[in-house]
């Protein structure tokens, strides 16, 4: 039931991301104008993506609740591959054999990996100590990514942009998994845990992240190096923070590993995407 809930989250962050870079795009506006955003969220087609945004996070959320991070976070990455005909469709996308070839790469590795995993839950929240080490080396690598952003061509922008919201998305998901765990003892109780403060300064850092890299118009290399990003950062908390594994024995953890490495290998190989012209986006 994860598995499923985690791809249809897949299928809502992607269609809501395509949305929403057609909504940055129809903004005349650069990035870090003060009025970009003020712009942006007075855009229909953007506040449908994002109304499916939150659809998707709610899926995400159910997913956690009823599996392993290490498990659904690899099944959201194919957000990517969903995304790409919409892109050619509503934003002038430029989807030729490399990127094909990527997303087979991608939807391949991941089948194998979902097939062959066999992981074993560990605990529900982690030690206060995983969290604030986590927290520091999450905000120190978006804030090191963020340092090499300015001047920078549309794709290598869009790559930084896209790599620092993939890393605030992955600290996201698994705080997510200890947000879940607090739900159902009551609004005042939720309000007293760290959980729902990380959750939202996460979220908003993240959004504003994704937007800006979106606002290149260069989508693949937004996607992938977020949903790499997301990725490798979830699995590594996973591991580090919730003590779950990939596989139970090591034959299927090799095989597990290698077809994650394919899986990232399909992704990143679309981060050379060219952007598309602007009569294209039209």
């Amino acid at each position: 039931m994860a598995e499923v809930l985690a791809l249809l989250a897949a299928f809502s962050f992607a269609v809501g991301t395509v949305l929403q870079q057609k909504g940055t795009l129809a903004v005349p506006l650069p990035s870090d104008d003060p009025h970009f955003f003020a712009r942006l969220v007075r855009t229909p087609v953007w506040l449908a993506g994002g109304a499916l945004q939150v659809v998707g996070w709610i899926l995400q959320a159910a997913a956690l609740d009823r599996g392993q991070l290490v498990v659904v976070q690899p099944i959201i990455m194919l957000s990517l591959v969903i995304a790409l005909p919409f892109g050619v469709w509503l934003t002038g996308q430029k989807v030729g054999r490399r990127e094909v070839v990527g997303a087979v790469a991608t939807v391949v590795g991941l089948a194998v990996f979902v097939v062959v995993s066999d992981p074993a839950a560990g605990t529900q929240t982690g030690s206060t100590t995983a969290w604030v080490v986590s927290g520091l080396v999450v905000a120190g690598l978006v804030g090191g990514l963020m340092l090499f952003v300015r001047h920078r061509r549309a794709a290598v922008a869009a790559v930084l942009l896209g790599t620092a919201a993939g890393v605030c998305f992955g600290f996201q998901a698994a705080v997510t998994k200890v947000f879940v765990g607090e739900l159902g003892h009551g609004v005042v109780a939720l309000l007293e845990t760290w959980s729902v403060y990380a959750l939202i300064v996460s979220a908003l850092v993240g959004f504003v992240l994704q937007q800006s890299s979106l606002k290149t118009g260069v989508l693949a290399p937004a996607m992938a190096s977020s949903n790499v990003a997301n990725m490798v950062v979830s699995v590594t908390l996973g591991a580090l923070v919730f003590e779950e594994t990939l596989s139970r024995g090591h034959g299927r953890l090799l095989v597990s590993i290698a077809a994650l490495g394919v899986t990232v290998l399909g992704v990143l190989s679309l981060t050379r995407a060219e952007a598309p012209t602007p009569a294209a986006r039209l």
